[in-house]
């Protein structure tokens, strides 16, 4: 059963940055895909980036490109998101979510991914 353990979430002010880390284990599968979402209050998931495993293909969601950078250290087997420039509409929580290379999907939405974290808090605030 792979199991995901998010961290680094909580309180920043308008334009700071945090990182939030995915711990990834128990991973069978040559391949993966790991992605961000967030999901604010009353909201849908909404999807933020993925990474790729062996490839480090990364996309980003519209509302984080330029800000946002998805990046993973297979030693760790760890998924991280940096982030930058942050706005008070990045206020969600913020879930981590990893599929095997052969599970369906379009990679964008929530039902592609069948592995979650928790969720960890992200607030965005003066």
């Amino acid at each position: 059963q792979v199991q995901l353990v998010e961290s680094g979430g909580g309180l920043v002010q308008p334009g700071g940055s945090l990182r939030l880390s995915c711990a990834v284990s128990d991973r069978t599968a040559s391949s993966y895909v790991t992605a961000w979402f967030r999901q604010a209050p009353g909201k849908e998931y909404e999807f933020v980036a993925r990474i790729t495993t062996g490839s480090s293909n990364t996309v980003y969601g519209d509302s984080v490109k330029g800000r946002f950078t998805v990046s993973r250290d297979n030693a760790k087997n760890t998924v991280d998101l940096h982030m930058n420039n942050l706005k008070p509409e990045d206020t969600a929580v913020y879930f981590c979510a990893t599929a095997p290379g052969w599970y369906g999907g379009d990679r964008y939405t929530a039902g592609s991914y069948p592995y979650w974290g928790q969720g960890t808090q992200v607030t965005v605030s003066s």
